[in-house]
């Protein structure tokens, strides 16, 4: 099945399938689009424009617009067959009506409808109709505009024609319903991301976004088209690293009816992003053609490396994480029956992907490194490097358990920790400098809170292998006293804290730290982060006394309510913290670390966006200062409470 093979079969009311009714959608929204708050929000369009980028799939549509309206309702309109209006046997009622008012009504559960579709769970356009205060949808057609509109879920009027179409399409606008949604605002940013994926993910689709809100000459517009697909994903995300070889290595073709597809290209950071996708929805948990493409890698390179004599014949075998260290590959299929793992479509079980995979990307490979020997030895040096390393850091690690034994697994001599010994009820704070350390150990809850206090800043583990990554004292402070291990060897079930807080003065310093610990996590112990274990303290800003009288604020507004409140006077003393170590014991409990009062904020990661949080991480904390430049200027307008 080729991706750009059209196909033939009529798209009508018989491809319409019904499953079953609507009426749960409301009562249990988050069963269908995973939650109420933004994300769920934003999930709404990611539905509608899945199903044009299913007609794309097809052959059918070359274009699809994004519009955010004034009013945060949402159209988008796409350029395909356009949706059914003629009547749809079992219901009695056009297709259009079917698909927009009966869950699992669509042309993607078979009957020929399409062949591959995407969508989280296959409910797409119903749902969104039965979670919106109001849906319209326009649907051109055999020459005329066809018309109806949907009140939460229910039908306004019958289908009519409303005007005459030269072409054909569906344009469907909606607005979600407050009496469901905790936050009705559309973020720009968070649609640009995911439609930018889609189009890298859909070769040849143009997509459009628009916002109409705000004055026009604040509105923002991206097109995105790329005519090389995944290729060109892969030049973006490596867009601020610096590649070892100038080729992205490409490998398409279709096995058993599995349409596959893989970008990759090596670049000098130590980091492996691999990130695959299924019928354009991204598989975080990777699945069955993840492992075909890993299992093509380790055994191309290694018999590559035996033949031409880049492995001595006494050498051991190359492994897979050394073949893949610096590696930015997107591995994307098309299946017509795929198989996931749990609801949410986060590992794919589909055995034949694997073997169409792996077969696929061994043929090309094979033919790429014949053709390009100096591609290959870049690879294989670089994986020899990664081997060394590896073996040093299995060294170090096993100079670390030793010394552990030896010692009965001593915790760190700077950490003070706490006397519950039921993870659920312990916390532990990671605080800058032994001064904030101090304050910190005498404020704490002794039965449920553990100080670890770090001497300067951290090594900045984006520029380092893991070998050197574990002679860092600090680093293995932190390690020792998680008790969860790194790497490879991490295991979030023995993890002695239910909550790891991130404690630093607030400026500028006090933000790097911060920045440094969460790329230490990020990289190395990521489960901390995506389970939500990890949190930054929010220290008041400003402590203001009036008539021995005090009051903290956390931010430049809170400080001005105050004023506003107690009366401005020359009684007012107001003292702006520029660091932990400023506040005593009393105060410290207070403002930043009683459950009671304190304010909290909990890092959190979309598996969805990794790509993109890869790509900030590697601008902030990498080698190259142009991409870093250019973030900073980009980002600067939305800096609050800048410390110079």
């Amino acid at each position: 099945m080729d991706q750009n093979q059209t196909n033939q079969e009529s798209y009508g009311a018989e491809q319409i399938q019904i499953l079953e009714g609507l009426e749960a959608v409301r009562k249990r929204p988050g069963m269908y689009i995973g939650s109420t708050s933004l994300r769920g929000l934003h999930h709404l369009v990611y539905e509608i424009v899945d199903n044009a980028v299913d007609e794309a799939l097809a052959g059918y549509c070359s274009e699809i617009k994004v519009y955010i309206n004034e009013d945060n309702s949402i159209t988008v309109v796409d350029n395909g067959r356009g949706i059914p209006v003629d009547i749809q046997k079992k219901a009695g009622r056009p297709a259009v009506e079917v698909v927009f008012t009966v869950l699992h009504a669509g042309g993607k559960f078979g009957g020929g409808g399409y062949k591959v579709s995407g969508g989280l769970h296959g409910v797409g356009s119903s749902v969104v109709n039965a979670l919106s205060e109001w849906l319209e949808v326009e649907v051109s057609r055999d020459g005329k505009i066809y018309k109806q509109r949907y009140e939460r879920g229910t039908v306004m009027y019958d289908l009519k024609v409303v005007g005459e179409s030269e072409g054909t399409g569906t344009k469907v606008t909606f607005k979600p319903d407050p009496m469901i949604f905790d936050e009705l605002i559309y973020d720009y940013d968070t649609l640009r991301v995911r439609l930018r994926e889609t189009a890298f993910l859909t070769k040849n689709l143009k997509i459009s976004l628009e916002d109409l809100r705000g004055p026009e000459e604040e509105r923002r517009k991206d097109t995105f088209h790329y005519e090389g697909g995944i290729k060109e994903f892969v030049a973006y995300l490596n867009r601020s690293k610096t590649a070892i070889y100038d080729k992205i290595i490409y490998c398409e073709g279709t096995k058993d009816n599995i349409y596959v597809e893989v970008a990759m290209q090596h670049n000098d950071t130590y980091n492996e992003n691999v990130f695959s996708f299924v019928n354009n929805i991204v598989t975080p948990e990777g699945g069955m053609h993840l492992t075909g493409f890993r299992s093509a890698i380790t055994k191309v390179l290694n018999d590559y490396a035996r033949n031409f004599k880049l492995l001595k014949e006494k050498d051991e075998n190359l492994l897979g994480e050394d073949l893949r260290e610096g590696l930015t590959a997107i591995i994307s299929i098309k299946i017509e029956d795929p198989q996931f793992e749990g609801q949410t479509k986060q590992k794919l079980g589909n055995a034949a992907a694997r073997s169409a995979v792996e077969s696929v990307m061994s043929e090309q490979l094979v033919y790429f490194l014949e053709q390009n020997p100096q591609v290959a030895r870049a690879i294989i040096e670089k994986a020899l490097q990664a081997q060394k390393a590896r073996n040093a850091a299995r060294k170090a690690k096993e100079m670390v358990r030793k010394t552990e034994l030896s010692q009965g697994m001593t915790l760190p001599g700077k950490l003070a920790d706490c006397s519950d010994k039921n993870p659920k009820n312990c916390e532990i704070y990671i605080v800058e400098g032994d001064s904030a350390g101090g304050s910190a150990k005498t404020a704490r809850n002794r039965a449920t809170q553990a100080i670890l206090p770090l001497r300067g800043k951290i090594l900045n583990v984006e520029k380092a292998r893991l070998d050197h990554i574990l002679e860092n004292a600090e680093i293995n402070a932190m390690i020792t006293a998680f008790g969860t291990g790194i790497h490879d060897n991490f295991d979030i079930e023995k993890l002695r804290y239910d909550k790891i807080i991130i404690m630093t003065d607030a400026d500028v310093d006090g933000a790097h730290i911060a920045t440094l610990l969460l790329t230490f996590f990020y990289r190395f112990m990521p489960d901390l982060i995506r389970k939500g274990h990890v949190y930054l303290a929010q220290p008041p800003l400003y402590r203001l006394e009036k008539n021995k009288k005090y009051w903290y604020a956390y931010s430049d507004e809170e400080l001005a309510q105050i004023i506003e409140e107690v009366g401005r006077d020359q009684n007012n003393k107001v003292q702006r913290y520029k660091g932990l170590g400023e506040m005593d014991a009393d105060q410290l409990w207070d403002t930043t670390m009683d459950p009671e009062k304190r304010i909290l904020l909990r890092v959190a990661v979309d598996e969805l966006d990794e790509s993109e949080v890869d790509i900030t991480f590697n601008v902030l904390m990498g080698d190259k200062v142009e991409p870093r430049k250019k973030f900073i200027e980009e980002n600067a307008k939305f800096v609050k409470n800048l410390d110079i």
